[in-house]
């Protein structure tokens, strides 16, 4: 089981030695509880992103969900559920966790992804609680690519994810995306208040880079698929050694089963790149940081599928956190954070050429590398972190809740 080892910054403030004392609140601060359905880990969204920076602001935070933690931490209280293995075996776990969270009192209760809205449901219509949803993705569109659901099926499970989260939009009390492409199928539906909080990074765990000697050349992480552009990647790879270069490749990240990884390997050997590519699983979100900033490229080529049309993709900017460039697909979501600026290049989706080309431009021309890295830096400490997310949500609890923001 993998569980997130904080940074020391962040200790003090779950402790309760920088933000307040233990066991006191400030006068006025909001008690929240969220309901998550990952399983053996702490979702960077929601707890890193979302919960973290509110302890600063003196929230008490329960977290409900299967991260195998049980322990009160102020102001955090982890409330542990069984692990359970089958998606559908989660949904009605749901259930039993919304009579677990009335047992832990909160002035609003914030689910995340689908599988929470039954439980929403009932803390709305039962229980009469003040309730938000959190899509965190674009659900619809993931499932036209679930690798464990029948082909002929997937659109119907489409629509029937979009059907439930119209619902939530109409019955809930807030409703919050990752971004707005997401938004915008639910944006006029229901009257329930809506905002987007953006995954951008929180400089907790992100610290100003260490001078390093970078022992790969282009890194990779988040999920490794077709889809993600994980072969396109390799073709690059090989495409670059056959122009007279000989780049170390870092993957890390999750398959969507252990065939699918079992291919991924197969295919890096049948390219002859094995002594170019390190490939690793999902790591600690502690250890992001110190992961990214071992290379001198980050790359990000997903293919232009619909999620990817609507979502912002997080690795972007947490690689910028790092002081490191990125080659990334030119994709709607992300095409406004690139235009006129110098922090990386955009390439075709899907084009092995074009992303081969952009990765030996920044390969050959290092001093001009390390200036995107640095500007990518500045620009993410200054602009795109999560300082500003936080706030942003705090005033919309508050608003949700009728108070003044």
């Amino acid at each position: 089981m993998s569980t997130t080892t904080l940074p020391t910054s962040v200790n003090s403030v779950i402790d309760g030695t920088e933000a307040f004392a233990p066991g006191s609140r400030r006068s006025g601060a909001l008690t929240i509880c969220h309901l998550t359905p990952v399983q053996d880990r702490l979702d960077s969204r929601t707890y890193i992103m979302e919960m973290l920076p509110l302890t600063k602001h003196g929230c008490s935070l329960t977290l409900i969900g299967a991260h195998g933690l049980d322990q009160m931490q102020q102001p955090v209280n982890f409330v542990s559920i069984p692990r359970r293995q089958t998606r559908v075996m989660r949904i009605l776990l749901a259930v039993g966790m919304a009579f677990r969270a009335v047992r832990h009192p909160a002035q609003l209760y914030h689910l995340h992804n689908p599988e929470m809205i039954p439980a929403g449901l009932l803390l709305k219509l039962w229980a009469g609680k003040k309730v938000v949803y959190d899509t965190q993705e674009d659900h619809p569109s993931m499932m036209l690519t679930k690798a464990y659901l029948p082909s002929a099926i997937r659109r119907t499970a489409s629509k029937v994810v979009a059907s439930v989260e119209r619902l939530a939009a109409r019955v809930f009390d807030g409703f919050i995306a990752a971004d707005s492409g997401t938004l915008r199928a639910t944006a006029r539906v229901g009257t329930c208040r809506k905002m987007v909080f953006y995954n951008l990074p929180n400089l907790d765990f992100f610290p100003a880079p260490k001078s390093t000697n970078k022992q790969f050349d282009l890194v990779y992480r988040g999920g490794l698929s077709e889809r993600a552009g994980t072969f396109v990647l390799l073709s690059a790879l090989r495409e670059l050694q056959s122009r007279g270069l000989d780049p170390r490749l870092l993957l890390f990240g999750y398959a969507d089963s252990r065939l699918d990884r079992i291919k991924i390997e197969s295919h890096i050997q049948s390219l002859g790149l094995s002594k170019n590519v390190v490939l690793q699983g999902r790591i600690d979100h502690a250890k992001m940081a110190e992961t990214l900033s071992q290379a001198r490229v980050s790359v990000c080529p997903l293919l232009e599928i619909p999620k990817f049309r609507n979502n912002i993709p997080v690795k972007v900017f947490e690689s910028w956190a790092c002081g490191v460039p990125v080659v990334c697909s030119d994709l709607p979501p992300i095409r406004p954070f690139f235009k006129g600026k110098k922090f990386g290049l955009l390439v075709k989706p899907g084009s092995v050429k074009s992303l081969a080309d952009a990765l030996e431009r920044l390969l050959r021309n290092p001093e001009e590398t390390a200036r995107m890295g640095e500007a990518a830096r500045k620009v993410v400490v200054s602009q795109y972190n999560n300082r500003y997310e936080s706030h942003k949500l705090l005033r919309f609890y508050k608003k949700v809740l009728g108070e003044a923001s």
